[in-house]
């Protein structure tokens, strides 16, 4: 077996990855190809060699093209990266979907489609302009049903490029749209900036119709609408909206949230079921694959043409037909046919998470389950010499149970040890839980997707059949939920960490395939397999030295208020203020945990306002605290006074901060226990560092009364960097302090919401009088300074980068990075 797809498509990829990391002209590169191609028609001589690079070139080129401007009125060129207000018509691709989030208790619900864009009309214009382009569009509320894919649409709204991460290590849902071909989100007031022409087709399409259907079979008999339903419909139908952030978290945990993803789970069981039908009516293979084929094919478009459907249902396609057609099968040649087909059609799903774990986790079971297998036969080994009939009747009962045990075990094994370290990388956890939480509610779902194909199947013809299947599949949907939420709470179920490198990658399956494969257990390898260990070992010790000696301080704007993030090779970590709820929830969890934190040794609380400790709570249940720390001031915030006060609810609150006190490598300056200014803000808590020969002051959201306490207590308030917010009735940094301060560089924490976070004109132009280089956060989002020995970096999330002076007779102020 040569599997010659395997080659073919490692040559194209490489093509692909060349496309994302080293930008060529369309043109450029279809003459290339062109050059290459005819050498290797008038060469035949030299073919052999020529067709890899010709690959790589076709699959570099088919990248370039779909990404690359080429029409005059493609959007990319008419918009900009300005946010434009517009009325656009086009052919709406797809029928609105619903998602739903939970902001402070409350489902809220939002309607998202994807519309091709065919003209534009800007603000003030009277003329409508040709454009070309896919647009997402997002409107607040759902969508009557009067709206549904094939329609041509006209919707007014603000145009402008998707958000990018707030800080480094959430989702970048730019790249993530980018991906799909999709530059642009049109954010819409409400259901009526919506307007449907008449002229288009009124029939509802079919896929719709057919969900619409589905939903009410699935439903048929069942007392009520709750979640083990609607989490039937999003397994079985592509349902999202049941998949609410807290439903789906004890899945994600426990690494079982593929199964609610249309993919090779479905589409096999449902091949299998239909197979195993035909063939008990002694129907022959030809006709199997004739009637199946189609039906899974109909089964991916009614669910929405989803990405892992259509992997898997290829997939799935070629491995049935060579059955059919008799023709030797072989795992990796299948696999890799898939591949190909599915990035010649889309060559941009190689950089989608989902890609690659299908695939990943398919190539996995393929290489490793022969070494595991071999060690299932090795455990379940009896003598070969003695007659089955004078074994024991428990050991001939229990051997198939313990055979297909241990092979659900093998499978499991083998797709955790391909898939953890992506999991890692693109969701930041890691789940040792996974293996048992595989073994448990992957046969619960193969039940559950078991008994709604007999529930679709039955319909309306034979309505008793229909309700069975239904309570059945709501039973072991009950069940899967209920083992998912227990399997997340044993101790170490799962672990927060941060992305590997790709290094990490590189060495981790290195070091796999080489065990599964035996290799380092050849005479031959030994030595090559010891030299390894010791580079690996050399290699973490020197990270794990430099780790030791960096300092890593980011700072998050959260909708009005920040947040402090500081991570200390030698000292731990600390965090000053968390946000509100909404902003903890958005913001901060997802960013410590793309940090791999998993508990936080100390939260230190700077004033009462909410927009800054209002979450506090939240952060204590998902990182649990070692110690919160206040000042002695009140404040007359509800939420602060709860937080500091309610011993029950924060036992943690171990003692309260004065002037002098130190927390690690940070001194505090302020406010003292004598103070009684009726502004909050005047009473914020200021901090300042020195962290290897660095020195840092936070100021929090410190008032004008505040700062000239500050100025007339303390004599040293000098600083390299600072770091400020907006107090409520003041503005920050005043030029007493400032004076006094002498920074190199200001941090203004600013938000783009409310608008009374947002720097003032008059503080701008202040600070600008200075001439010291000011980051406000509204624009560059969060901040993140690198402390190293005599040495710091500072970098933002718009590619704002600023490094110290390594010159001993560099200016005294913070040199830009161009």
């Amino acid at each position: 077996m040569n599997r010659p797809l395997v080659s073919v498509v490692l040559a194209y990829a490489a093509g692909l990855l060349l496309a994302e990391y080293f930008h060529a002209t369309p043109a450029a590169l279809l003459a290339v190809s062109s050059f290459v191609l005819l050498l290797a028609v008038s060469l035949p001589k030299f073919c052999p060699a020529l067709i890899w690079p010709l690959l790589t070139l076709l699959g570099w080129s088919n990248l370039a093209v779909r990404t690359a401007v080429i029409s005059p009125h493609d959007l990319r060129t008419q918009i900009g990266t300005e946010p434009a207000l517009v009325t656009l018509r086009g052919e709406l691709l797809e029928t609105p979907r619903q998602m739903v989030y939970e902001r402070e208790g409350q489902k809220v619900w939002r309607s998202l489609a994807t519309v091709r864009v065919h003209t534009n009309k800007r603000l003030k214009s009277s003329d409508a302009s040709p454009a070309y382009g896919d647009i997402l569009t997002t409107t607040p509320g759902v969508l009557g049903t009067n709206i549904f894919a094939g329609q041509t649409v006209e919707i007014s709204g603000v145009l402008g490029q998707p958000p990018r991460p707030v800080a480094e290590g959430l989702f970048d849902y730019q790249s993530y749209l980018a991906g799909r071909g999709i530059f642009y989100q049109l954010d819409i007031e409400n259901t009526n900036d919506w307007k449907v022409f008449a002229t288009t087709a009124k029939r509802t399409p079919w896929g719709d119709r057919f969900l619409n259907w589905a939903q009410y079979t699935l439903s048929y008999g069942l007392p009520a609408q709750d979640e083990s339903l609607e989490l039937l419909w999003a397994m079985t139908l592509g349902w999202r909206p049941a998949l609410t952030d807290e439903v789906s978290a004890p899945f994600m945990k426990s690494g079982t949230m593929h199964i609610f993803a249309i993919s090779g789970l479905h589409i096999a069981l449902i091949a299998g079921i239909l197979m195993a039908v035909l063939r008990t009516l002694q129907l022959p293979r030809f006709w199997c694959g004739l009637v199946v084929i189609p039906i899974i094919w109909f089964y991916t478009a009614a669910t929405g043409w989803q990405p892992s459907a259509i992997r898997s249902t290829i997939m799935m396609s070629l491995v049935i037909g060579g059955w059919m057609l008799r023709r030797p099968g072989n795992l990796l040649n299948s696999l890799a046919a898939a591949a190909l087909i599915i990035l010649v059609w889309d060559p941009a799903q190689l950089f989608q998470a989902s890609f690659q774990l299908s695939f990943f986790v398919v190539l996995s079971i393929a290489l490793f389950m022969p070494p595991l297998e071999k060690i299932r036969d090795r455990l379940l080994q009896i003598d070969p010499l003695l007659p089955t009939e004078l074994l024991p009747r428990w050991q001939r009962w229990s051997y198939p149970v313990a055979r297909l045990l241990l092979t659900w075990l093998a499978v499991s094994l083998a797709a955790w040890f391909g898939s953890w370290p992506l999991t890692a990388y693109y969701f930041h956890i890691f789940s040792p839980v996974t293996l048992l939480a595989n073994l448990i509610i992957v046969p619960l779902s193969s039940a559950a997707l078991a008994c709604n194909l007999g529930s679709l199947i039955c319909g309306n013809w034979l309505p008793w059949g229909t309700e069975l299947f239904n309570h059945s599949a709501w039973f072991w949907m009950w069940c899967m939920v209920a083992v998912s939420e227990w399997l997340v709470q044993l101790p170490h179920a799962f672990f927060y960490v941060a992305s590997p490198g790709v290094m990490d990658f590189v060495i981790y399956y290195t070091t796999l395939i080489a065990f599964t494969s035996g290799l380092v257990f050849r005479q031959g390898w030994r030595l090559t397999a010891v030299f390894w260990l010791i580079a690996v070992i050399v290699f973490y010790g020197w990270q794990m030295r430099i780790a030791q000696r960096t300092t890593t301080l980011t700072a998050l704007p959260l909708n009005g208020g920040s947040a402090i993030f500081i991570r200390d090779g030698q000292a731990g970590d600390l965090m000053i203020d968390c946000g509100a709820s909404n902003s903890v929830k958005f913001i901060t969890q997802p960013f410590l945990q793309a940090q791999g934190v998993n508990h936080l040794p100390q939260l230190i609380l700077t004033q009462g306002d909410i927009r800054d400790m209002g979450g506090a709570g939240l952060i204590d249940a998902k990182f649990p605290i070692e110690q919160i720390l206040a000042s002695t001031v009140k404040f007359r915030s509800s939420a602060y006074r709860k937080t500091v006060n309610d011993t029950e609810a924060f036992p943690k609150v171990k003692r309260t901060l004065q002037p002098g006190d130190s927390i690690g490598d940070w001194q505090v300056l302020y406010p003292y226990p004598t103070n009684n200014f009726s502004q909050a803000d005047d009473n914020s808590l200021v901090l300042k560092g020195e962290i290897r020969g660095l020195k840092i002051l936070l100021l929090s959201d410190l008032g004008l009364t505040g700062q000239r306490d500050l100025v007339g207590r303390e004599s040293d308030l000098t600083a390299d960097i600072v770091f400020t917010g907006l107090p409520e009735r003041s503005e920050p940094l005043g030029n007493r302090l400032l004076e006094k301060i002498k920074p190199r560089l200001i941090v203004v924490m600013d938000s783009q919401l409310p608008a009374t976070k947002r720097a003032s004109r008059s503080l701008r132009e202040r600070l600008e009088q200075q001439e010291i280089p000011v980051i406000y956060a509204r624009n560059a989002g969060a901040i993140t300074l690198v402390i190293r020995p005599g040495h710091w970096d500072l970098r933002t999330m718009d590619g704002q980068k600023f490094t110290s002076a390594t010159a001993t007779n560099s200016p005294p102020h913070a040199a830009p990075v161009e």
